[in-house]
Parts: C-alpha cells; structure tokens; sequence
C-alpha cells in the first residue's frame, strides 16, 4: 500500500495570526468532541477521510520570519483522492484560514485568489499547488493501510475474547500445544473475518523494494562520481606514477589532520560511539554492483570529455595538435581515467570531511535558547492525553554553500538509507515512531521537522539520542545552535541537555492534531500484525505456532 507524508506551508499575515489561530482552535473544539456519546470525537474525519492516519496545523511564530502555518498530512492511496475528500469535509473551514495567509509570489497567486474570494473556487487546488516535498521521511508501520491496521486490530481483540471467553466445560484451548490453538481460533475467527480466509496484499511488494535499491544505488554511483571528478580531470594531465604520487601525498595530508583534529572540543566530550556493521551478503552483492555500474556509467559519460582533456593536455605539453587517435585508446584512456578518479577519492572525501571539520570547530551552540513559557505551558497543556503525541519544529539553517550541499546530499541519502532498512515497522531499534519527516522552507533556509509517536515526548527524544543518534545529528546537525558536532555524525544530539532545551525551544503548539488509531502504539499494530499473518495459514509447525503464540 503506497503512503504518502507531506506537509503544506503558508506564510501568514502577522496581524492575521492571532485569527488563524483561534480558526484552527475552534475546529479543533468542533471536530473533538470526546466524551459527546452523540457524535465521537473527530468521526467526521474518520468517516469522511477513510485513508487518513495522522493530520496536524500548526503556527509558527518566529523573530526572523513572519509566522508560517503548516498543513501536515499522512494518508494512504493516490493524492487527488485524499484531497477531494478533504475538501468536501473541511474545504469552507480552511477558507477563512487562507485568507489570514500571504499572497504568494510563485505564480500561484491565482489559485489563491479563487481559494479565497470565490466561494465557490475550490480550496485544496491552491493547497496542493503549494505542496512542499519531505527531504526524509520514515513510515513506521510501513505498507498498512489505516483500515487494515483498524481491521487487523479488531481481530486481536476477538482473538483475545474468544481465548478469555468462560466455558462450562475443559477449556479446548488449554493443554494441546500451540498448533491446536491456532487451529482452534483460526476457526473460529474465519466466519467473522473472512479476510483471513484468502492471502493478504504484501506490505512492500518486490517492485517497491527492487526501486528503493536502486535509487540507493544511483546515489551511490553519482556520490562517487561527485567525489572523483576532480580526480578524473586531473588525470590526463599527469603521468600515472606522478599522478599516485600526488594523491599518495595528498591524502596523507589530509588524513594526518583530519587525525589531529578529530577529538572533541575541550569540555564538550561526549562518549557515543557509532557502530559500523557488515552488510548482509545480498545488500553487500548489490553495493558492489552499484559501484560496477559506476565504473560503467562513468566510463560511457567521461569518454568524450577524456578524448577532448587528452587533447587539451596534448596541446599544452605538446605545443601540436594531436591526431585523432581510434576508439581503443580513447577507452583505455577513459578507464584509466576512472581509475584514477576512484583512487582520488581517498583525498577528496578526506578534504571535504576536513573543511566540515574546519567549520564545525567554529560553530557556535546554544545552552539555553528561549523558551517562551506561555508557549510550553499550551503545548503541556496539549500533550499525554492519549498514547500518541505530536511534535512539529522549526530551525534555521546554518549559511555557507558547503553546509547547503551536504544537509540536502545527507537528507537525500538518510531518506533512501531508511528505505530500504526500514521496512517492518520500526526505525532500527526505535519502536515509537509512526510518521515522521524533516522539509526545507523558505528557499532551503529553514528546516521543518514533524512527528507523530507513541508515549511522552521526553523519552521519545530519549530513544533518538541512545539508539538513532547518529542519523538525528546528520538530519538536524546544520541547524543554528544545535550542540556542537564532531565529522557530521558524532556528538550532537548525544549531549541530551543541551539537545533537548534546543528541540524544545524550536517547538510549537500542535493546535490541531488527529489521528485516526489513537489507542494504538507501533509495536502494537506490528503484533496485530503478525497474529492476523499467523491466522492466515490454514497449517502451522507446533514450532511456527509456539513462536507465533507468544504475541497472544
């Protein structure tokens, strides 16, 4: 099932916001209505919405920027869908909040203008026109749709009733091993829920997988291009001997002080150490095919422009024009080119690394950022009220055009990375996460983060900082204040007090927040899950059934 996570930014009219706000607050008091035995708190949206999982607005206010209101969606199924039955459910209550919004200058001005003075234009064409993209973004119960984790969660509970169900009698369910049942309550569940008769859809099928791989391997093959290039155009001017030599020297010059400045800045240690893991052997099989194709990619691509530096290195050595030479030598040239290119890497990376370290020594972070207590009391206010929260963020970018470059190459691959590693459910160890993704706004120079996640916020950023905590330092690390990193990955997040007082400044009030299973934790619907996977074979090993059991 294909799941989509984006988010729609607006910016407002600073004397509107006070408005937009109270708009969004009195949807919110509109559409949840707990405790109303009448009509169930959001049963609009959850009838109206049928593919909708997680859906906020939030204002940010801020000193740099006029306020920006955020539209941010998780749903299910194609884009056009969702959007129209967005608009026939909450299309004139979003009206009034896009007239409390800026005009835009991108060319979608009209879309706005018919959103916000025809009242019978359609809304949700201007919102989709100002759809922004997420730069990364993690699916936690990946591949389910809402209505199959409704579905699969009611049959656990049936599953749970018909084994706690008094009997007159000996209990059929005890004493004949967990093959029986599994039989037993296969039975007598298959007549209620017939679905459980036939083979379920496959959460990520074959194709989804085989795109994900290679988009990661595309990645790689133009990183790798990226990072030897220099090295490419440098060959043809030098002999191969002089060429190692140079890079021999090169590279142990950077290398020699990427050591001596590797170590922490003096007061700031943290000890957190990022474990390196073998590949498995077929995610190993499919690197190393990237990197052939690679070599094949770059080899078609540079054969033109080699031909084109050996006659430039020709002429100026030379002080003549070559004669053209035959299809052998420009190939031989083309691969020894290549060759050395993948060996100049081991001088352009460590340059890179050593210019971020460079910067890094001279960033500055916050101890303790502003923090508006009006805001933090609303947002307590807000929180812990069922077994999910929600958090949205926003933090300023830091400048330079090396910074830019690496926070837009290190989202993109963190993104594909999570694609492909995480596909049953958790985020690594991390079970708490349902939704969550980061986004650029304002031309790349601020950075939204959103996440919808089980239990408090306080220990969800604790399970960021012991087990993810270097993939948060790559996915936030550029932003200004963020405590001190170490060669992009390392330290970070890890100095928890100071991470902690710099997410909580960025944060803002989740105004309006609904999701669609509120009752229902990640590693509950994985267990879910897995019973109704467990209920779909009609045979099971007393082995398979022990195993399966254990999530009863």
């Amino acid at each position: 099932m294909r799941q989509t996570t984006l988010c729609v930014p607006l910016e407002v009219k600073p004397e509107s916001c006070d408005r937009l706000t109270a708009l969004i607050d009195a949807l919110r008091h509109d559409e949840d209505l707990a405790g109303n035995t009448a009509r169930p708190n959001f049963s609009r949206l959850l009838t109206g919405v049928p593919t909708l999982h997680f859906m906020s607005m939030s204002v940010f206010p801020g000193h740099d920027y006029d306020p920006i209101f955020v539209i941010e969606v998780n749903f299910d199924g194609p884009a056009g869908v969702f959007w129209g039955q967005i608009e026939t459910l909450l299309g004139e209550a979003l009206r009034p909040m896009i007239r409390c919004c800026k005009r835009p200058f991108d060319g979608t001005g009209d879309l706005y203008d018919a959103a916000t003075g025809n009242p019978a234009a359609p809304v949700v064409a201007y919102l989709e026109a100002q759809v922004q993209p997420p730069s990364v973004f993690h699916h936690g119960n990946r591949g389910l749709s809402r209505a199959r984790i409704i579905d699969e969660h009611a049959l656990f509970l049936a599953a749970r009733a018909e084994l706690d169900a008094p009997r007159s009698g000996s209990d059929p369910y005890r004493g004949g091993g967990a093959s029986n049942v599994h039989r037993l309550l296969r039975a007598a569940l298959v007549p209620r829920f017939p679905a459980l008769a036939v083979a379920a859809e496959p959460r990520i099928t074959a194709r989804e997988r085989a795109v994900d791989w290679l988009r990661l391997i595309r990645f790689v093959v133009l990183t790798l291009l990226a990072l030897s290039l220099p090295g490419m155009l440098l060959a043809p001017l030098l002999r191969t001997p002089v060429y190692l030599f140079v890079t021999a020297a090169m590279a142990a010059v950077a290398l020699g002080l990427l050591w001596r400045y590797r170590h922490a800045v003096t007061g700031t240690e943290v000890d957190n150490r990022v474990k390196f893991r073998l590949l498995p052997p077929d995610r190993l099989v499919i690197l190393l095919v990237g990197i052939a194709a690679y070599v094949a990619l770059a080899v078609v691509i540079l054969s033109p422009l080699v031909f084109t530096l050996h006659a430039v290195g020709a002429i100026a050595h030379l002080l003549q024009l070559a004669p053209a030479p035959d299809l052998w030598p420009v190939v031989r040239e083309t691969v020894r080119a290549v060759a050395l290119g993948l060996i100049s890497v081991v001088v352009t990376l460590p340059a890179i690394v050593l210019l971020l370290r460079w910067n890094e020594l001279r960033d500055s972070s916050q101890d303790a950022p502003p923090v508006d207590d009006a805001v933090l009391r609303e947002m307590v206010r807000r929180e812990d009220w069922i077994m999910q929260n929600h958090m949205g963020s926003i933090v300023l970018i830091k400048p330079g055009i090396l910074r830019s470059v690496i926070i837009r190459a290190g989202h993109y691959g963190l993104g594909l990375v999570l694609r492909v590693i995480a596909t049953d459910g958790y985020l690594g160890s991390m079970r708490t996460v349902h939704f969550a993704h980061w986004a650029f706004l304002n031309n790349g120079s601020r950075l939204l983060f959103f996440s919808n996640f089980d239990h408090s916020w306080g220990s969800y950023l604790d399970d960021f900082i012991e087990k993810s905590h270097a993939g948060l330092t790559l996915a936030w690390g550029s932003g200004v204040g963020f405590p001190r990193t170490r060669l992009l990955v390392l330290d970070g997040d890890s100095h928890g007090r100071q991470f902690k007082t710099w997410a909580l400044a960025s944060r803002t009030v989740s105004r309006f927040w609904y999701s669609a299973y509120r009752d229902l934790t990640v590693d509950q619907i994985e267990r879910n899950y897995r019973i109704a996977t467990g209920l779909r074979q009609s045979i099971m090993t007393e082995q398979e059934a022990a195993s399966w059991a254990l999530d009863l």
